[in-house]
């Protein structure tokens, strides 16, 4: 096998080529790697010229070279933002300490499951969108969509690199197996449900990219602030390009629903499904089941291990500088919960309550998103309104997994619920309808009759660039 040149091969600011160590274990992951893209990741492109993003310096000028490229031969590279000398840890039982610069002992295996979490996310998603662009809406859309997945890959490598570093055989035994599960896979599933999830057609991704990578932005915040200095160093620079995949799901639903209101006002006395455009009910059936998965992932309102996390330094808060006190000793939080077939308040101490905080800043950023939709609805002087559902609707982990409630968070009878489920979520019927519309369009600047155009193309380039070379 030969050496890889890592200053080409695998732009990274860690001095792989000064560990001989971490050279021969990466050596012999690569080549799994390159074989699982080519077995899970996009189909039948990876001989086409892509215009991507590539980042390969942390710097102002290198984070984001653009050229052409061939997927697999993509420059995954291996980042951290830029030492700047010692850090305190921000909060928890170790507060005021210095960062750890290598894994504390007592730590390890809680560490070893936030590291092997994040990354499991990330080639999960490559898998649930590997036929997409086979019904691309326009060599645009195609080519974002083959941007978050080569920077999800790149997102793989930089967890993996931890793994590599820090965890000996134990971490190369976890990067193997992160390329040997699958997501949906009855047998060998990806970690957590959403990412086991169909996505199927374009909605269903713009969505995705909408709420499940905005838990990924959160996700990453938290584990930002770690007292674990390589993983704080890695998920901030993860976090510069984690805003170009919430971009693609935030413009892409909104391009979506600018296409139907404009056949809506061509033709206000028909349905817009029978002029080829996505009815805005079923776009909003859409946002409600992706909205609500994507809140299963900050896990039960009341954890024991976000405690442990948050008390041993090794997740904190999104923007834990933004509080006034970071111990999170002799505090509350008030949360509502289901006892007794009914909702009550009550006070948890806060540090149980860090996956209930770290979700209702996510909350919070969502909404920004909704009403960004809904001005599109305003500006066609549609009426319709976008709504968020609320967090007790549709969960499956937490206080309210498997109880029936409305979309507003009112509970419902078992009755109600398969009355109005299909008011709420898409049905097969929906889905079948959506798919139906999903043809490809390859031709420059031109883009299927569901979706509007974007307002300016990629880096400055003109949106009717050839930005995949068919």
């Amino acid at each position: 096998m030969s050496a890889i040149d890592y200053s080409q091969k695998i732009p990274n600011n860690v001095d792989l080529k000064g560990d001989k160590r971490l050279q021969r274990a990466l050596e012999r992951w690569q080549p799994d790697y390159i074989q699982w893209w080519r077995d899970a990741g996009p189909t039948d492109f990876n001989e086409k010229d892509v215009y991507l993003r590539t980042a390969v310096s942390v710097d102002r000028d290198g984070w984001a070279h653009f050229d052409y490229v061939k997927m697999p031969d993509y420059r995954w590279g291996i980042f951290l933002t830029p030492y700047e000398g010692q850090r305190k840890i921000g909060f928890g039982d170790h507060m005021g300490e210095n960062a750890w610069d290598q894994v504390p002992g007592e730590y390890r295996n809680w560490l070893r499951r936030l590291i092997v979490t994040q990354a499991d996310t990330e080639p999960a998603s490559v898998e649930q969108q590997r036929l997409l662009a086979h019904t691309a809406p326009s060599l645009y859309d195609m080519r974002n969509l083959f941007q978050v997945n080569v920077e999800e890959g790149r997102h793989l490598w930089a967890m993996v690199y931890l793994l590599h570093s820090y965890f000996g055989k134990d971490g190369r035994e976890e990067a193997d197996e992160l390329l040997e599960r699958r997501s949906g896979n009855a047998d060998h599933p990806r970690i957590l449900t959403t990412f086991n999830e169909p996505c199927q057609d374009w909605l269903s991704f713009f969505c995705f990219a909408m709420f499940t990578d905005r838990d990924g932005k959160f996700q990453l915040l938290s584990l930002a602030e770690s007292g674990f200095d390589p993983l704080s160093r890695t998920c901030r620079f993860m976090l510069t390009e984690e805003a170009h995949h919430m971009f693609v799901g935030q413009t892409g639903v909104a391009r979506v629903i600018r296409r139907t209101c404009e056949v809506m006002n061509e033709h206000p006395d028909a349905c817009p499904s029978e002029f080829g455009a996505i009815p805005l009910e079923i776009i909003q059936k859409y946002v409600n089941f992706w909205a609500s998965s994507s809140l299963d992932l900050f896990g039960a309102e009341v954890s024991s291990n976000s405690a442990n996390f948050f008390a041993a330094g090794l997740k904190g808060r999104a923007y834990e500088d933004k509080y006034d006190e970071h111990s999170a000793l002799d505090q509350g939080y008030e949360i509502q919960r289901w006892k007794d077939q009914k909702l009550v308040n009550d006070e948890v101490p806060l540090r149980n309550a860090m996956n209930e905080v770290l979700r209702d800043a996510y909350v919070k950023d969502n909404l920004k998103g909704i009403d960004f939709w809904n001005r599109e609805c305003e500006k066609a002087g549609n009426p319709f309104r976008f709504t968020y559902p609320h967090r007790r609707f549709n969960r499956t982990i937490g206080e309210f997994a498997g109880v029936p409630f409305d979309t507003e968070g009112n509970p419902v009878s078992a009755a109600t619920w398969a009355q109005k489920e299909h008011e709420w979520l898409p049905t097969p019927e929906d889905k079948g309808f959506v798919k139906s519309l999903m043809q490809q369009v390859t031709e420059p600047g031109k883009f299927a009759g569901w979706i509007s155009p974007p307002l300016r193309g990629i880096n400055g380039q003109e949106v009717e660039k050839p930005y995949v070379m068919l």
